[in-house]
This record gives structure tokens, sequence and C-alpha cells, in this order.
């Protein structure tokens, strides 16, 4: 659903979308990349910390940390490389009067913890690009290019990333394509980041997973747990209930206490 009503600072060729839970909006343009599922995923997957510190890489818009606030009171950053994205999501934060809580950075998550220190967040989400580079078309929107494919490192150096910036015992979730599950599991051992949990979606009963959610702890022992599968529709072809609370979420956490 789009919104007009809402007084926010729109820029030619944007809108501003509900996020369908939570009272939340989100500002998207169709000259950028959109948020699709797997942010959503990833948002209600994730284990997070009442308070403390939380970082979502590849931010994108800010609509992982936007959504994570209906489920944390932690201050929750946000790294976006592209700079007309980090300020759509700054001006969505603005909108959702979120300031206090979500801040959102311009910057390469390859050298962000120079910047903030290493070993500093309790939880590290990312949603990183799912394509290496050179792959898939060349010719498309630069936008969507720097999204889909690994034009700012590939997926060891976001794991590599993540590892410095998450505490010992601190958690790191990511979803991604179960077509690179191996390397991803390979990339996350070698940077000490134990596979925690493990979830495989698939479209419906009968296909095969299209995403893979996976969480692993900073220094974590060997011991890897696999949920059961999570089933986007139903046989009529509607989303389960499971995705319909997703989406809609329950009610908002009484207390919006933050703490650093």
């Amino acid at each position: 659903m789009t919104l007009v009503s809402k007084n926010v600072n729109l820029l030619p060729n944007e809108r501003l979308d509900d996020l369908l839970t939570y009272d939340l909006h989100i500002i998207q343009s169709r000259e950028v990349f959109s948020f699709s599922m797997d942010a959503v995923l990833l948002a209600r997957f994730a284990g997070l910390p009442p308070r403390g510190r939380v970082l979502d890489l590849c931010t994108g818009n800010g609509v992982i940390p936007i959504l994570m606030t209906t489920r944390t009171n932690a201050i929750i950053d946000g790294v976006e490389i592209q700079p007309r994205l980090a300020d759509m999501a700054r001006r969505s934060v603005e909108a959702n009067e979120l300031e206090e809580q979500v801040h959102i950075y311009e910057g390469d998550l390859r050298n962000f913890h120079e910047q903030v220190g290493r070993g500093i967040y309790d939880a590290v989400t990312v949603n990183p690009p799912y394509m290496p580079a050179g792959s898939g078309d060349q010719n498309e929107n630069e936008h969507f290019a720097m999204a889909r494919h690994e034009r700012n490192g590939g997926l060891d150096d976001i794991v590599a990333a993540c590892a410095r910036l998450v505490r010992t015992g601190g958690r790191v979730s990511m979803v991604h394509r179960p077509s690179r599950l191996i390397e991803i599991m390979e990339s996350l051992r070698k940077w000490k980041l134990e596979p925690k949990r493990i979830r495989f979606v698939h479209p419906h009963a009968e296909a095969e997973a299209n995403m893979v959610l996976i969480e692993a702890a900073r220094d974590g022992k060997p011991e890897v747990r696999l949920l059961p599968p999570l089933i986007v529709y139903n046989e009529q072809r509607q989303y389960n209930e499971e995705l319909m609370n997703m989406y809609y979420g329950d009610r908002r956490p009484e207390m919006r206490e933050t703490s650093s």
C-alpha cells in the first residue's frame, strides 16, 4: 500500500509505502532496489538482544532496522554503501520517528570497524547481494546491480566484516540462496562464526527451497539446529499463517527504552 497523507520528505519518483505492521512505513522508488520478502524474514528470524547494540549490514533503504524495532529496544545501526539508499533509509527512520533508536551510516562494511570499533555489537544481520560479481545481467540499473551482485566485496568479505563487528557470544544472522550454503558455512567457520540455526524457505510445500536463513554465534561451540521449513504459500496459493504473522506482527512493545 502506498501512502500520500503522511508528512514525509519525499524526493521525485519516491513513494511512502505501508509496511503493514505496527504503523511503520518505508520510502521506496522504482529507480532503486526495493525490499522484498527476504528482508522481512531476516528481520523476524534474527536472534536479537532485548537491549544493547545491533547492526544491519547492506541495509538498503533501512527496512530491516525499522522492522527490528518491533522486537527489541536495542540501539540499531545500519550501514549502506549507496548514498541514495542511505539517504532514503535516514528519511524513513525520521518518518517513523525512530531517530533515537536507529542510526544509518553511509559507508563500506569492509572497513566500518575502523569507524566504530571491533566487537561492539550484540547481534549483526545481513541481507547481502546473492550473486557473484560478473554473473547475471550486466546491463541493468546500477542500483539494482549493486544490490544483486557482489560488487563491493564477496561473500567472504561480508562474513569477515560480521566477525570483526560482533562480540564474542554475539549472533550473526543472514539470508541467502541455498545454492551457496556450503560456501556460507565454510566462510562462517573460517571467521570463527559457528552456525547455530538454519531454516530453509520454500515457496510451497512441493517446491525446492529458494532461500535459507542462517544464524551463527561468535566463538560458539559446534552445534547446529535445523529448524522446520518455512512454507510461504498454502494449497490455496495464499500466504500461510506464519507468513501473515511475520508481515502483520503482533502489538508493538509497550516500552520504547533504548540503551547503548
